[in-house]
């Protein structure tokens, strides 16, 4: 097969995975409405596991096609793009905007997660680390619904449902459940179409799964948070956007991790490299500094966030040739 054609192949499962993953989020959402869940799970749904469902579906399948470079690279890669590059872009355009509580609640929950999450990677993933990793996932999921303090009965809130499509009559509920299959289905077609020429192209390149994975893969799964934050910031949504991104970071982290845990079976995938997982903790505990600062991303923040991931991608390159 020519290198020109796995390159065809592989985007062609990007834009199956793009698409997949939107109709996935569209019909759970419309789903949850229908069935008259609570409106703050339905944002959880929606905004936060939605946007991070490409990153731990290709992570799984990366894991168990034993590919343990792009299904940690992919994660680790995401979780500092999200919050240098994407952030960092987005308010260099705009200065960003948020409320006191995103520093003192989301941020830091968010670091933490992501430092567990690295902690297992550092030692070597293993089965029992997905099991711990997945109870958390159900934690953090319990808390944030915890201290949204959102009642049952309440409306969406504006920035939200602005991103939560109108629900379906309630005789055409079975159309959403059709297009909620076809999109996981969608979605993990697409993953393996592309993890699979990823690691083709990486091999044949002479280049690492691990580079790959915190780069191709990592920049390809993080296009939902990018825009989705895009989106929100255009519609002057701070809360939404930080919150997205740090929730994809959480989200990435616990269910992520979990996934390529409980892939690996009774094996353990290598320890992640040093480099990468410090970089990935300390990106997200620069954004949250700089959020704390003033509960503002203004432009020479943002400039300190995009020239903190220019020096470390060079970096994590060279670590991980």
């Amino acid at each position: 097969m020519s290198t020109l054609l796995v390159i065809g192949l592989g985007i062609v499962g990007l834009a199956v995975l793009a698409v997949g993953a939107d109709q996935l989020v569209v019909g759970a959402g419309r789903l949850a409405t229908v069935l008259r869940v609570a409106p703050v799970i339905v944002g959880v749904v929606v905004i936060g596991l939605g946007t991070s469902a490409p990153e731990f579906v290709v992570s799984g399948v990366a894991a168990v096609r034993d590919d343990a470079g792009l299904a940690l690279g992919s994660l680790v890669g995401s979780n500092i793009l999200n919050v240098t590059l994407i952030l960092g872009v987005v308010a260099i355009v705009s200065p960003v905007v948020v409320r006191s509580s995103v520093p003192v609640r989301e941020a830091p929950l968010m670091v933490a997660s992501v430092a567990i999450f690295g902690a297992f990677a550092l030692v070597g993933m293993k089965f029992v680390a997905g099991v711990l990793l997945a109870v958390l996932t159900v934690g953090a999921l319990v808390l944030l619904v915890r201290l949204s303090r959102v009642p049952p009965d309440d409306p969406l809130p504006d920035d939200v449902a602005a991103f939560v499509e109108p629900s379906p009559p309630p005789g055409r509920w079975w159309v959403e459940a059709v297009r909620t299959l076809l999109g996981l289905a969608a979605t993990l077609g697409g993953a393996q179409l592309l993890v699979a020429n990823a690691s083709t192209l990486a091999h044949r390149w002479g280049v690492s799964d691990t580079v790959i994975g915190f780069t191709l893969l990592a920049g390809s799964t993080a296009l939902p948070e990018l825009t989705t934050a895009v989106q929100a910031q255009r519609r002057g949504q701070g809360d939404l956007m930080v919150g997205n991104l740090l929730g994809s970071n959480l989200f990435n982290s616990l269910i992520g991790g979990a996934v390529v845990g409980l892939a690996a079976g009774e094996d353990t995938i290598a320890p992640f490299g040093f480099a990468a997982v410090t970089a990935m903790v300390g990106a997200g505990v620069l954004a949250w500094l700089l959020l704390k600062r003033g509960n503002r991303i203004t432009r020479p923040e943002a400039a300190v966030l995009l020239c903190s991931y220019a020096l470390m991608l060079p970096l994590l390159i060279s670590a991980n040739p």
